[in-house]
């Protein structure tokens, strides 16, 4: 188990992040300049909105402490490759969807430490671990913010490497994020089902209320329909294996996987469940 903390999880992430990068280019970057509005917008719907849903929910539902933090982690991941996935299916602005994760998730070296040291501290109490920001800022470096820039250049120096690659990358991303959210369930799997109901409940309706808040907040700032489903997406769409790896790397791996992955590990199936519903009413749009 120990192997697999260790050596599979950070691993696995690195390779979702480098598969990201790979799909990613230079003008993706350069599009935050040109439509700024709009990719505000969605930066200020996840970074800000997204915790502040998720706190609210956590004290909606009296989570106890280990999952209420597995909450506050998740809501402070960026979107992943999933997120531009479900935004062309739903025929939204992929562009706008691609550049709001790829300058989210480098920007989460630096927001995710300091937010995931305070969430520990505020609701652990005394029961928290210690939290190295300096030591969490590294490690995020080296296994998302690398992968990606490493993917980014390989796609602009030699493109048709990363063309040849891009969809085999993609489902060993897959393949993986499956792996780890079994083995996070199955690591702990007493306190999965003693907390299933409510934990489940609490996932359910912060997925809902994060798709309508996006949505609603992108038609109240007047974006297109394509951009506000973006926004939508975005926002109610997290990178759940990140979460489940901000848990191992906080908590260390003497009892296996950390209890604050729970969260992180049963969100990554529940919300393709909520999300599907709305991506069809948004494609008949």
């Amino acid at each position: 188990m120990d192997l697999i903390i260790n050596v599979g999880l950070p691993l696995s992430l690195a390779i979702i992040m480098l598969s990201l990068g790979i799909g990613l280019e230079v003008a993706d970057f350069r599009r935050v300049l040109s439509r700024g509005y709009p990719f505000a917008i969605g930066a200020i719907s996840q970074i800000i909105l997204l915790p502040v849903a998720a706190f609210a929910t956590v004290k909606l539902f009296a989570l106890p402490p280990e999952i209420a933090v597995g909450f506050m982690l998740l809501s402070f991941c960026p979107g992943g490759v999933t997120s531009n996935i479900l935004s062309k299916l739903a025929k939204g602005d992929v562009a706008l969807s691609v550049s709001l994760t790829a300058v989210i998730s480098l920007l989460s070296m630096l927001t995710v430490p300091i937010l995931a040291a305070w969430s520990i501290a505020h609701f652990m109490g005394e029961d928290a671990p210690e939290v190295s920001i300096a030591g969490l800022a590294i490690a995020l470096f080296l296994i998302t913010t690398l992968p990606v820039a490493i993917g980014v250049s390989i796609r602009h120096f030699a493109t048709g490497f990363a063309n040849r690659v891009d969809a085999t990358l993609s489902k060993l991303a897959t393949v993986l994020f499956v792996l780890i959210v079994i083995a996070a369930l199955a690591g702990n799997w007493q306190l999965f089902v003693d907390n299933l109901s409510i934990m489940g409940a609490g996932l359910i309706t912060l997925n809902i209320a994060l798709l309508l808040i996006g949505l609603g907040l992108a038609r109240a700032a007047n974006l297109s329909w394509d951009e506000s489903k973006t926004v939508s997406i975005e926002t109610g769409i997290q990178n759940s294996t990140l979460g489940i790896t901000l848990a191992a790397l906080i908590t260390g791996t003497e009892s296996g996987f950390s209890p604050l992955a729970l969260p992180s590990a049963v969100y990554g199936i529940t919300m393709y469940a909520v999300a599907l519903p709305l991506i069809l009413w948004f494609r008949r749009r």
